[in-house]
């Protein structure tokens, strides 16, 4: 395996903060996307962490339910600065989208029409193929020197491009390959690497379950005791938390389970709101799965009970946002110090570099899948979309362009696109 470059000098709590911060706000395209941004700005630019940890931590966030790339940036930030920076960077993960989507689905909800969204954001899924696609190159690179992990990465893209293989069975069944092999190799040295973390003791581990568990349920509960059972603002806490349990694979697994829930069961929303719903998330910074805070938003606005439409919509967002994410943080401060106390393990590091290959695979499948619907438009190629795809791939991979340069122009290009086409 290509050895990545080393590590540089690790950033004070303040420059940290504001990359996370600006992170926020330019962290568009998916899962996809956000790990190609995280990996070209912290192991390719910034040098903060070297090229094993991250695709360590990447690997064991591949596993947990929920939104993958925020979860890698808490993990990331635990890595720098500990709890603190864990939470700032999982925090500002998501707050600048969680304030847009609260806007737009304000509008939404109120006015029905949100089709500037789609000519403001237009040229940035353009800047987003070519961010992807370094991303595929550079780890490809890095990853994948080997015939194993090669033809592994080959067919984790032919079963979920070509099959729509479910996404935990495809890692799964990588992270197995990777146990035979290391396996099949005979044992272990008889001295073993030391591993990167200290033993975790059970009793911490046991206090940071109890506090997890505390920040998720307790905002969850007080709502409850505040509006019901039966208000819809208790019935999004609970199945937002049941979902959250439940979304391996990224937003697009769970969508069409949280959409039959709302639709038919709970009439939060009507047919094709959550279609609406997904266009929003995907033109603006976050995870997918912010969707949840537009259904949260709609269910609350259309039944708000003694509260205004307005009121109610707003906390069914918060509500919904905080159900979604807060286990996020509790997967992360839990598990990742004993993935790390694990690092350089044989056995461990064979299923995590297999699944390091899959997750190539998975990458370029969310890359191509995007650049179907970006690059072509009505069965035809979108020239002015190839154009600016093919400029930031360049100047991204030649030019090393900052992203947020990459990011800004592109929807300035895409702004202008449409003040001379209207």
């Amino acid at each position: 395996m290509i050895e990545p470059e080393a590590e540089g000098p690790r950033p004070t709590f303040q420059e940290a903060f504001r990359f996370w911060l600006t992170l926020g706000f330019i962290n568009f395209g998916g899962p996809a996307g956000q790990i190609a941004l995280m990996h070209r700005e912290l192991v390719d630019r910034r040098r903060w962490i070297a090229e094993k940890p991250f695709l360590h931590a990447l690997n064991y966030c591949m596993l947990l339910p929920g939104p993958e790339a925020q979860q890698l940036a808490i993990y990331v930030g635990w890595l720098l600065h500990g709890t603190r920076g864990g939470l700032v960077a999982g925090i500002l993960f998501i707050a600048p989208a969680f304030f847009l989507m609260l806007g737009l689905s304000w509008a939404y909800a109120a006015h029905g029409d949100v089709a500037w969204v789609s000519a403001l954001f237009y040229g940035l899924r353009a800047a987003v193929v070519a961010i992807v696609a370094a991303a595929v190159v550079r780890i490809a690179r890095r990853a994948l020197t080997g015939t194993g992990a090669q033809l592994i990465a080959a067919a984790a893209f032919v079963a979920l491009f070509a099959f729509d293989a479910p996404f935990p069975l495809v890692v799964g069944l990588a992270g197995a390959i990777g146990w035979a092999r290391a396996r099949a190799a005979g044992p272990p040295p008889a001295t073993l690497p030391s591993p990167s973390g200290a033993r975790v003791p059970v009793l911490r581990a046991l206090s940071i379950l109890a506090t997890g568990l505390a920040a998720w349920w307790l905002p969850l509960l007080a709502v409850t005791a505040v509006f019901g059972a039966d208000h819809v603002l208790t019935r999004e806490a609970f199945f937002f938390s049941k979902a959250a349990m439940v979304t391996f694979g990224g937003a697009y697994a769970v969508l069409a389970y949280i959409d039959q829930a709302a639709v038919n069961e709970y009439g939060w929303i009507e047919p094709g709101h959550m279609l609406d719903g997904l266009g929003l998330a995907e033109t603006t910074p976050g995870p997918l799965i912010m969707v949840t805070e537009f259904v949260g938003y709609l269910g609350a606005f259309r039944n708000p009970g003694t509260l205004s439409p307005e009121a109610a919509g707003s906390l069914g967002a918060l509500v919904t946002v905080w159900a979604t994410f807060a286990p996020c943080f509790l997967w992360i401060f839990l598990g990742a110090p004993y993935i790390e106390a694990l690092r350089g393990r044989r056995v461990l590091d064979g299923v995590l570099s297999a699944i390091t290959a899959a997750v190539v695979g998975v990458i370029l499948n969310l890359g191509v899948v995007l650049a179907l619907h970006t690059l072509f438009r009505d069965g035809r190629i979108d020239f002015f979309a190839l154009a600016v795809a093919v400029i930031c791939f360049v100047g991204l991979t030649r030019g090393r362009w900052p992203d947020a340069l990459v990011v800004a122009g592109s929807a300035l290009a895409g702004i202008a696109r449409g003040l001379v086409t209207s």
